[in-house]
């Protein structure tokens, strides 16, 4: 196999797509194991395999990916490791005999519950032993260690592997968009440390879309001999009529492919969300691109906090929090969401909030971990802007992080608290976000929210129980109106308002027909609309929203025209465009939800002119 690590010194190698996103959408049962089909459906795992084949991959991995005797157990499969891993290797060796491909026998994380008991390092050992073992047995020419976001549980995994054989290894991780590890680990420390024990490709895969992954590995410098992978996902997924669906078409992996090879990635292929099409697109582009073999990066020192020399001006909340419904009737009304921060420096954030009450926001809309991204708590947010900006604040509130009882107490605080609005969503899957270890809860989805805090405001809990006195809350739902079927979101609206929902806020629009559009289908329903507006800033910006953002889309022309404008210019037609848009929903509903791009709150500011 020294020839595998031979053709990754001379050239790009284009790896193979997501296995089991592209097995569910042939047919795979949601609740099923997808490493059980080995055994009782390998016809169409073989199918998966061949397709890859046939696009261009170079290398296929094996499905065998939670094939461990913990995961397995799950299903009742526990017994069957061993003839599991090594069917998953047959399989594959048979899929593509006669073809130039390489087998890489896959393996990720044990994913160990606290109720699956108590696991010392030899246990723990034993388990990827058994694994890794039987894919070797099988005959794959190479193991992936794979969607590892504990950098100590690989470093276990691959010790084991190198007292197994001495095969090639690929280890990936699983890194949030910041570049750090659930573990704590910065991205590039744990690449150094992975290199220095000995792997001889390290990358990421399973949690970042293209752009993210083009930011990560710009922060790596390339020496001579170090092979970089990269797998990443098609975007973030939107949940629909039961499945998960990627936006990231095949045209726009293309695109990016030479991006990546220019940061220096040498194995490059998809993960969750890719199918043939893509590594198909790919594979057209991979053959004129050449390996960068030596990238030098220079250091940025970040801003010390002392630099903020403006700091945030306190001042005493309102007694009581005014309706905007009450505002609409007497005056335009603007709410501007404001992302909390990502760190504990909380004073960008606090002087973005007082610039946008001066220049007129009736609000600030908080997020509630949007795309399943950490943040500072919305609930303590808002407190420091009620506290210190004297600013009212619309809550957003997700189902996916607490249980039934956890978001009856959270609703329970915002109302003794006096908070009164509230945005009620299901929330991205935390596999999207930067936790993919993080479990989504989905107790309830929007609607059983709805109906959750209505419930409330009518002095009931959940169960039926009496809370000795009412909430006040002012409910409001959500709306995508970049949706295929306008009809169908039409439909699952009329539904949250007869839960009980009072207002409307929208997925950011992009196009004047579209917001026109919207307008006329919106208004007869006769609640207030607050239509998403939301400045583009540059053609990058652009792509990575329609790309790998669920729920929103950008038309191709807008997009063209961004990108043949540099970033300034880009800048200035997205505030354009923006301005259009707002018009339109300022002139239907009085009204309007103006989204803050990457806290740049000035450009807010301006549309709130």
């Amino acid at each position: 196999m020294a020839k595998f690590l031979d053709l990754l010194q001379e050239r790009v190698v284009l790896g193979d797509g997501a296995t089991g996103t592209y097995l569910y959408e042939l047919g795979a049962p949601l609740n099923q194991c997808l490493e059980e089909l080995n055994l009782t459906r390998s016809e169409l795992v073989t199918r998966v395999y061949q397709e890859y084949a046939e696009a261009g991959a170079q290398i296929i991995e094996t499905n065998s990916f939670g094939a461990n005797r913990i995961r397995l157990a799950r299903f009742g499969l526990g017994h069957q490791v061993s003839e599991i891993n090594w069917r998953a290797a047959r399989v594959a060796r048979d899929a593509v005999k006669g073809r130039d491909v390489f087998v890489g026998g896959s393996v990720g994380p044990l994913s160990l519950r606290p109720t699956d008991g108590e696991f010392s390092i030899n246990d723990r050992k034993e388990l990827f032993r058994e694994q890794i073992g039987a894919l070797l047995d099988g005959g794959c020419d190479l193991i992936f260690l794979e969607t590892f976001t504990a950098l100590d549980e690989l470093l276990l995994a691959l010790s084991v592997f190198q007292n197994l054989t001495n095969i090639p290894v690929v280890t990936s991780l699983g890194v949030s968009e910041e570049g750090r590890l659930a573990s704590g680990e910065a991205f590039f420390e744990a690449v150094k440390t992975l290199r220095a024990a000995g792997a001889d490709i390290v990358g990421i895969n399973g949690t970042c879309g293209p752009q993210a992954c083009i930011h990560l590995l710009s922060k790596l410098a390339v020496e001579e001999g170090d092979l970089l992978s990269v797998f990443p996902n098609a975007g973030k997924p939107e949940f629909y009529e039961g499945r998960f669906n990627y936006a990231a078409s095949a045209e726009y992996f293309a695109a990016t492919l030479p991006r990546l090879v220019e940061e220096g990635a040498r194995l490059i292929g998809g993960d969750y969300g890719t199918r043939p099409e893509h590594i198909a697109a790919m594979a057209a582009v991979v053959r004129e691109l050449k390996p960068v073999r030596v990238k030098k990066i220079s250091l940025v020192i970040p801003r010390s906090r002392t630099e903020v020399t403006e700091p945030a001006i306190a001042s005493s909340a309102p007694e009581e929090e005014v309706s905007i419904l009450d505002l609409l009737k007497r005056q335009t009304v603007s709410i501007v969401e404001l992302d909390s921060p990502k760190t504990l420096s909380m004073d960008k954030f606090l002087l973005g909030a007082r610039a946008l009450k001066e220049a007129g926001a009736a609000a600030i809309t908080l997020a509630d971990n949007s795309l399943a991204i950490l943040r500072v708590s919305n609930f303590a947010a808002a407190i420091r802007l009620r506290q210190e900006v004297g600013v009212a604040s619309l809550i957003h509130l997700a189902c996916r992080d607490r249980n039934l009882l956890g978001l009856q107490s959270e609703i329970m605080g915002l109302g003794t608290l006096g908070f009164r609005h509230v945005l009620a969503l299901t929330g991205d899957p935390a596999k999207v976000g930067d936790h993919p270890g993080a479990t989504s809860v989905y107790d309830v989805n929007s609607v059983g929210l709805i109906k959750l805090l209505a419930g409330m405001n009518n002095g009931v809990n959940a169960v039926g129980r009496q809370l000795q006195g009412q909430t006040k809350f002012i409910i409001g739902c959500a709306f995508n109106p970049n949706a295929l079927n306008l009809d169908s979101q039409v439909k699952k609206l009329e539904s949250k308002l007869a839960a009980g929902a009072q207002y409307v806020m929208t997925q950011p629009v992009f196009d004047i027909d579209l917001a026109r559009k919207t307008v006329a289908r919106l208004k007869p329903l006769g609640v207030p609309i607050f239509l998403g507006v939301m400045p583009l800033l540059s053609s990058r910006n652009a792509e990575f929203l329609h790309n790998e953002v669920p729920g929103i889309k950008i038309a191709e022309p807008l997009r063209e025209r961004l990108r043949h404008a540099d970033d300034q210019a880009a800048t200035r037609i997205g505030l354009e465009v923006a301005r259009e848009v707002r018009d339109v929903a300022l002139e239907a509903f009085r009204g309007v939800y103006l989204i803050t791009p990457f806290l740049r709150y000035e450009v807010s500011v301006d549309l709130l002119k």
